[in-house]
């Protein structure tokens, strides 16, 4: 079995409250979720409005499949044209990993 995460350091566009962070960010974790059945939250600066940490995890019994989903699911962030992706942390953990 092996698990990977995805941390998503992210700079929101033209956002001048948390109601509208919300409408930014929500719609990128639901498109994460169904298109690669991965599972995804925000899960850091929700006080602040112009900054968003989205989490991702996925498991698979394939480290090669693993790493496919994995790059889809940056690319497809990286592509969002409201966001500006600032940093991504990838962390992969393997059958045999303590």
């Amino acid at each position: 079995m092996y698990v990977g995460t995805l941390s998503f350091d992210l700079l929101l566009g033209d956002v001048r409250s948390l109601k509208e962070k919300r409408s930014v960010v929500r719609p990128i974790v639901a498109e994460l979720h169904r298109k690669y059945a991965v599972s995804v939250a925000e899960v850091g600066d929700q006080d602040l409005y112009r900054r968003a940490e989205i989490g991702l995890a996925a498991v698979s019994g394939d480290a090669s499949h693993l790493n496919d989903v994995l790059d889809r699911c940056e690319r497809l962030v990286a592509a969002r044209p409201e966001v500006e992706l600032l940093s991504v942390r990838r962390r992969l953990h393997g059958g045999d990993d303590e």
